[in-house]
């Protein structure tokens, strides 16, 4: 039996700083922050409304083989950088819920000590070095640091608590249920579905911050 290693010692004297270029660029039809989606599966407050299809274009330096295997999976995670954004705030507000602040690693804000950002994005095919996907939250031209495939058993696990956007999903469905048939134009208020409660977790954490991506937001 080989004995036990120790890998870690040897970069214990390192600085603890980083160095990295993109891999690919992203290209959307997305020009301007206002009406950009906050989220990959959030469109409401976007000017379509509906998710649009986009491109990941591997970098010449990024050999074509790094994509082999790639089509096989119905989903990406998609690592990229918020290059337009400057500064961050420890404490920041999101747009739902009671308006008080609230630590940013407890958010979606892309305005972060390291703004490095995550999307799951549904892949809808690969031509050469595009990457065709829909879904993206990205402006044109953004830096792509890395793709993942997205894997359901090691990814996904839709019982998570996730604390206050837990909170603010329950007084939003007491607040409905008050409302009655008639804050619905005479209907009944249509149950929360597990989707919908997936949007209301991602909308829940778009940023308000200060940052001009909260605009447009409803």
């Amino acid at each position: 039996m080989k004995a036990p290693q120790d890998h870690t010692r040897a970069f214990e004297a390192v600085a603890p700083s980083f160095s990295m270029g993109p891999i690919a660029v992203a290209r959307t039809p997305y020009k301007e922050r206002y009406g950009t989606p906050h989220q990959a599966t959030t469109t409401r407050g976007t000017r379509e409304g509906v998710a649009l299809e986009g491109t990941i274009e591997l970098n010449p330096t990024i050999p074509i083989e790094a994509l082999r295997g790639l089509e096989g999976f119905e989903r990406l995670w998609v690592i990229y950088v918020f290059h337009m954004n400057e500064g961050w705030s420890a404490m920041v507000r999101p747009p739902r819920g009671p308006r008080i602040k609230r630590g940013v690693f407890a958010t979606r804000s892309p305005h972060r000590p390291c703004p490095i950002g995550l999307s799951a994005v549904e892949l809808v095919r690969v031509e050469g070095r595009s990457v065709h996907v829909r879904g993206l939250d990205l402006l044109d031209g953004t830096p792509v640091l890395d793709l993942k495939p997205y894997i359901p058993y090691a990814d996904a696990f839709p019982r998570s608590r996730a604390g206050w956007v837990d909170e603010v999903d329950a007084l939003e469905r007491e607040a409905a249920a008050h409302a009655g048939p008639a804050a619905v134009g005479g209907s009944a208020a249509p149950s929360r579905t597990e989707p919908h409660e997936a949007e209301a977790r991602a909308r829940a954490q778009e940023p308000d911050d200060g940052s001009p991506f909260e605009r447009g937001t409803p």
